[in-house]
């Protein structure tokens, strides 16, 4: 009984401390204190224990091989978006649909999905394709709306398709092969992709006005700036190098060749060749390295601060006790997901997807594996669960990231009309979701193929 006080005192004051804006890596750090305090004794000398698990938490979290893992693919990412390698695939991917209704959209999507397979962070690929697709849409007559919402909607799939950060912090979270993990990813990934397609054909037939005049004299090339138009020898070097990282990275993984973070530092040593064969500048590479520092520090942070997290859950008894609510409730297995989803919707309202992880994923996997839920599939659904809460207001971060991409050459764009435009790739989101849901296979098979046991 005692535990479970301190369990409902740690659960409210972690609540609380999210709610008035404190930091989710300082929330977790407080809370984690507390409960550790409280459970040693709740004096001077239980001062002196939280003083020595912190310690120990954070040499033994930032020591550990797998973390550099997150750095490294970021790395990578960067290097290949700073090559400008992804403006060329994604203008000769529009070049090659010249026949399709809604094309720019649709490269957008595929653009997406490629990027997605280099980068790891949807946020990324939303501030790139923000700068590179909608400018294109903008000036082909695309009514405003439904291309940010293409932008916005087809970003999820930074974090859907490997290597993505999300699978990653939550394969160390929750003890996961990040090489299954990553296997799980693609298929379900590419259905997404291809759902997306088909929603943006649809729309363009039913209402070609969303497409504007341009989709015409683009399909006979009468209005292409020459500055748009990318060489064939341009885009066959920047695809060749893309699924080169693709192949070295992923396929090595899957095939045994080296470790994720092996396999992260190749990456990245393949995305720097190609940002120097592209002409990418010293000063790019630099801000490249700066930029991934500025991004990967906060994270390794708040990987700590879940550590010590974790540790206090298994103390006090948190986990078990919300556990025991779960189990005990007697609710069908579908309809705990359900509540779970909902919690995450909720959750995705106001804090980013790491952090949503970092508050779920060590007491949420567990149970999902008791009801008898694949805990790979599991992943995978939660993970877009999770990403599907980045685009639900009033804090959609997708939606926001897009905002501010734009706000040199669109100021006036309401937010709230990229939050509606968005609105039908969160339920696409929601249909692949249910889709694994009932048919596990789709994110099982491959990691049973690659990973047999």
């Amino acid at each position: 009984m005692f535990e479970l006080n301190i369990a409902v005192i740690l659960i409210v004051s972690l609540i609380a401390l999210v709610a008035i804006g404190v930091h989710i890596a300082i929330a977790l750090g407080m809370t984690s204190a507390l409960g550790i305090w409280m459970v040693t004794g709740a004096d001077i000398n239980a001062f002196y224990t939280v003083q020595s698990m912190l310690a120990a938490t954070a040499y033994e979290a930032i020591r550990a091989y797998v973390f550099a893992v997150i750095p490294l693919f970021l790395l990578m990412g960067e290097f290949i978006g700073r090559s400008g390698t992804v403006t060329d695939v994604y203008r000769g991917i529009n070049q090659l649909l010249s026949k399709i209704p809604g094309r720019l959209a649709i490269a957008t999507v595929i653009g997406n999905a490629l990027f997605s397979f280099v980068t790891g962070v949807s946020i990324a690929s939303a501030a790139t394709f923000s700068r590179i697709a909608y400018p294109e849409m903008k000036r082909f007559g695309y009514h405003k709306g439904f291309a940010l919402g293409t932008v916005a909607g087809s970003s999820c799939l930074g974090m859907l398709i490997p290597p993505s950060v999300l699978m990653i912090v939550w394969g160390i979270l929750t003890e996961q092969s990040i090489g299954q993990i990553f296997a799980a990813g693609v298929l379900p990934g590419l259905l997404l992709t291809t759902l997306f397609v088909i929603y943006v054909f649809l729309r363009a037939i039913m209402n070609p006005d969303l497409v504007g005049s341009g989709a015409a004299q683009l399909s006979t090339g009468d209005a292409s700036d020459p500055a748009d138009v990318v060489s064939t020898g341009q885009f066959l070097i920047s695809l060749t190098g893309i699924v080169l990282v693709i192949v070295a990275v992923l396929g090595g993984i899957w095939f045994g060749v080296f470790t994720p973070t092996e396999g992260a530092g190749a990456g990245a040593f393949i995305g720097l060749m190609l940002a120097i064969i592209k002409g990418a500048r010293l000063r790019d590479i630099i801000d490249g390295i700066l930029s991934v520092g500025r991004t990967s520090a906060p994270i390794l942070l708040l990987l700590v601060t879940a550590a010590l997290y974790s540790r206090t859950l298994a103390m006090t008894g948190m986990a078990n006790a919300i556990e025991g609510v779960f189990i005990g409730s007697g609710m069908a297995p579908w309809l705990v997901i359900t509540v779970m989803v909902l919690i995450w919707f909720a959750l995705g309202m106001i804090i980013d997807s790491i952090s949503i992880m970092l508050l779920t994923a060590a007491i949420f996997a567990p149970i999902a594996v008791k009801l008898g839920i694949d805990p790979i599939a599991f992943a995978i659904i939660g993970i877009i669960a999770i990403e599907a809460g980045l685009y639900t207001p009033p804090f959609g971060l997708l939606v926001y990231t897009v905002k501010s991409a734009i706000q040199g050459f669109d100021p006036d764009m309401d937010v709230m009309t990229i939050f509606k435009s968005s609105t039908p790739y969160w339920i696409i989101m929601l249909i692949a979701m249910v889709m694994i849901i009932n048919f596990p296979v789709i994110a099982t098979w491959l990691p049973n193929l690659l990973f047999p046991s």
